[in-house]
């Protein structure tokens, strides 16, 4: 296991090291220049020379890869143009309010996915299934940004049950956390939930036709301990992957539910490094994304020798 970690750790860095070399070169295919949009009204030669000199875009394009990649092993990933502050320090302050509304949007659609689509599998053919499957359907049809409008206008805006934006840590007070993380946790859980009953759905129809199964239920043994024990196991498996996949991407995907309910996480750290040209700040949001993709894929392979004995870790 040690020897496993240690090898998918040093594939990583290799991996990373082809990120930062990519969000490297495409930065520079962007129109404008960052150190002018920085500086605004504030401009002048004297002010714009010293900025790119202390930023290091008066060097060559080969020694700003090196530099940048050389202080980034050391984990300074550089200063925002725009606050002067370590990107390092910007991105850690953001990510407990995205991790915070990414588990709660996961945990959400596996309390409606999971029981969804065990059911449907279980009862395959029946007004349940077809149920599960529109809502499967509907939810990967409609984006998840319209179902956090409707949720505003209807919970917000109509009854005035919730709020319509803002963020409050969890740390700080749990009950207007939980108010304000309701409405784009669910905007994002459902579609997630939707895409997770049709894996689960298709993982536990796929289990129940083996035949240990057919033989677990020739010995007589009550359909419940025949999809407790014997199928459940065995259908995890596939959904392991989904799931912390559907993870990752909600760390770094949920770029317009954050802009929407101006929640300050990472996607919303993204689309603002973005307007404002912030290149550092946002190469640091990339690599700490694409890290954490990587960092679920080990603990996916883990946990698939932990579900199932006979995968080895290669």
């Amino acid at each position: 296991m040690t020897r496993f970690v240690l090898r998918r750790l040093l594939q990583s860095v290799v991996v990373l090291l082809g990120v930062t070399l990519v969000v490297f070169l495409l930065l520079q295919l962007v129109p404008g220049d960052p150190v002018r949009v920085a500086l605004g009204t504030r401009f002048d030669q004297q002010t714009y020379d010293a900025l790119r000199e202390r930023s290091g875009l008066d060097r060559p394009l080969v020694a700003q890869y090196v530099s940048y990649v050389g202080h980034a092993l050391t984990g300074d990933l550089g200063v925002s143009f725009r606050s002067g502050q370590p990107v390092t320090t910007i991105v850690l302050e953001r990510l407990p309010a995205t991790l915070s509304l990414a588990v709660t949007a996961v945990l959400l659609a596996l309390l409606v996915a999971f029981p969804l689509g065990v059911l449907s599998a279980v009862r395959s053919g029946s007004a349940l299934d077809h149920a599960a499957r529109v809502f499967s359907q509907f939810g990967v049809s409609v984006p998840d940004f319209w179902m956090g409008i409707m949720g505003i206008l209807l919970f917000a805006g109509v009854l005035g049950w919730l709020p319509p934006s803002g963020y409050v840590a969890l740390t700080e007070d749990p009950a207007r956390w939980a108010s304000h993380v309701i409405l784009p946790a669910t905007a994002v859980g459902l579609v997630t939930a939707s895409i997770l009953t049709r894996f689960i759905r298709s993982s536990v129809l796929e289990v129940l036709s083996e035949d240990y199964v057919r033989t677990a239920e020739a010995k007589g043994l009550r359909a419940r301990v025949v999809v407790v024990r014997h199928v459940l196991r065995n259908a995890l498996i596939p959904v392991v992957t989904v799931v912390a996949v559907q993870l990752a991407s909600l760390v770094g995907g949920v770029i317009v539910i954050e802009v929407l309910f101006a929640w300050p996480g990472v996607g919303r750290l993204t689309y603002d490094a973005v307007q404002a040209r912030d290149y550092p700040v946002l190469q640091g949001a990339v690599l700490f994304v694409a890290a954490l993709f990587l960092l679920m894929n080990l603990l996916v392979d883990v946990l698939y020798a932990r579900l199932d004995p006979r995968i080895g870790l290669r």
